[in-house]
């Protein structure tokens, strides 16, 4: 591909690295359509199933990242060892640590041994995937699943669907997709019918895949068109800071962050669409009877860009590393549970110091929204006016918070991250400070109890009134 496109990063700012990374995706899209047509489980058995998709993710992953490549096998090989030596009631500690640490080496020497500001398109992206799914996995079999073969494990991490960019998937589901089942571990809708009418157990992709392609387009129109207009690195040039006036340079802020998010959506909808188009990612039917296809989806961009709460903004962005947080993290950590779960995810980003900067500053940001989410809200909810009044003014506090934040995520060094700040006069970190102090919200286990109903009527008071409505009746 070099070959064939030595002037690429010439014309566009994309490094010939990157367009490698795009070609072999939309490789691995025509492979997905191959894969499912014919290959499909009821064609053929698991296993080749198995052996298919793992050898054409190796494949992709040496063309893309040459032989730092071998490290997907090893993390995963080491790991594996890991759990056939240890017990499963402390396997996925040990799995979480090493693989964690092994990824943590590979971004500590590549960032400050071998070239410092390599941001996209290296091979410890895919290995940060690969990490969530050695650890999920380790966690699903902790909670009481079965120990999956090494063949099954290797095409789980490893499948050329989701080596180069995911996203994170739970490992039944996978597994259930491989052998034909998808609903083999989930609740089916009444008799397998919505609105009356019998539903396909394997309805087409065709159409989502083409919806998806059909935004990754857009996305990347969009990327290649303004990203060079408005750079972040601008907000904090020293004429920029001394010359324009600060409410210029908050719609400045936002409008430079804006055009960053183009090509997360690029990636991560080509990386659902090759899954969808392969048969994986169905979801069941909504309540209008069509198959929803999002059940690996990593993004809701019109929730993203409308989000009017931290917490919406960061349930629809990276989706399937949310949700890996959350379980690995977030609902088994006893002890604050939201500090941890920042710092876990800034340690699995990388070694770039504006990371951390980025995640501390998150976890100021979530307390601040969550207080003022609990104590001001319910004052707005009283009429449809002021509900609307609230919702605009949280959806621009949010966007700009969000920007706010990940600033530091961009720019990646302590310097020109700390000087943002500094220009801001670190006004939204004392401002959520105070919020936070001055606005508590109750633990989560007492929100979580009194979530729960008070009184559980018992077995033997509903058959009493059951028989008094029989003997009335």
């Amino acid at each position: 591909i070099i070959i064939f496109t030595p002037g690429v990063s010439d014309m566009f700012p994309v490094s010939n690295t990157v367009v490698n990374f795009v070609v072999c995706q939309l490789c691995a899209l025509l492979t997905a359509v191959w894969f499912r047509l014919y290959l499909h489980p009821s064609k053929t058995s698991p296993f080749v199933r198995h052996v298919v998709a793992t050898l054409l993710g190796i494949y992709f992953a040496l063309f893309c990242f040459g032989w730092y490549a071998l490290h997907f096998l090893l993390q995963s090989g080491i790991t594996y060892g890991i759990m056939i030596l240890t017990g499963v009631e402390h396997m996925h500690k040990y799995c979480l640590v090493v693989a964690l640490g092994y990824l943590s080496f590979c971004q500590i020497t590549r960032v400050y041994v071998f070239d410092y500001g390599m941001y996209s398109a290296d091979f410890t992206g895919p290995m940060m995937v690969i990490t969530q799914k050695i650890t999920s996995v380790a966690f699903e079999i902790h909670d009481g699943e079965r120990m999956p073969s090494l063949l099954e494990y290797f095409s789980y991490n490893c499948n050329f669907m989701g080596i180069l960019a995911g996203p994170t998937c739970s490992y039944n589901d996978y597994i259930a997709f491989i052998e034909g089942t998808p609903y083999r571990h989930r609740d089916l809708e009444t008799k397998g019918k919505v609105n009356g009418k019998s539903r396909l157990n394997d309805p087409s992709p065709n159409t989502e895949v083409i919806r998806k392609l059909a935004t990754c387009f857009i996305s990347l129109l969009v990327f290649l068109s303004v990203c060079k207009v408005c750079p972040v690195e601008r907000n904090v040039d020293d004429d920029f800071i001394a010359t324009t006036p600060f409410y210029a340079q908050v719609v400045y802020l936002y409008l430079s962050m804006l055009t960053t998010r183009p090509k997360y959506y690029f990636v991560w909808t080509l990386a659902d669409a090759i899954n969808n188009a392969a048969g994986f990612g169905f979801n069941g039917y909504d309540s209008n009877g069509l198959p929803r296809w999002d059940l690996i989806s990593n993004l809701r961009i019109m929730n993203i860009e409308l989000a009017t709460s931290f917490k919406v903004f960061l349930d629809n962005w990276n989706i399937q590393t949310a949700h890996w947080l959350k379980r690995v993290c977030y609902e088994r950590c006893p002890y604050n549970p939201t500090a941890a779960t920042f710092l876990l995810s800034a340690m699995w980003h990388g070694a770039y110091p504006g990371y951390y900067l980025t995640f501390l500053t998150g976890i100021v940001i979530t307390l601040a929204a969550r207080a003022v989410r609990h104590n001001v809200r319910p004052y707005f909810l009283g009429s449809p006016t002021l509900k609307f009044v609230y919702d605009v003014i949280t959806w621009a506090a949010t966007q700009i918070a969000i920007c706010y934040t990940v600033v530091p995520f961009v720019l990646l060094s302590v310097g020109p991250s700390l000087k943002f700040y500094r220009s801001w006069y670190f006004c939204i970190h004392i401002g959520c400070i105070l919020l936070a102090i001055a606005l508590p919200v109750k633990p989560r286990h007492l929100r979580l109890k009194e979530q729960q109903p008070a009184v559980q009527p018992s077995l033997e008071s509903t058959d009493s009134n059951s028989n008094q409505k029989q003997k009335a009746t």
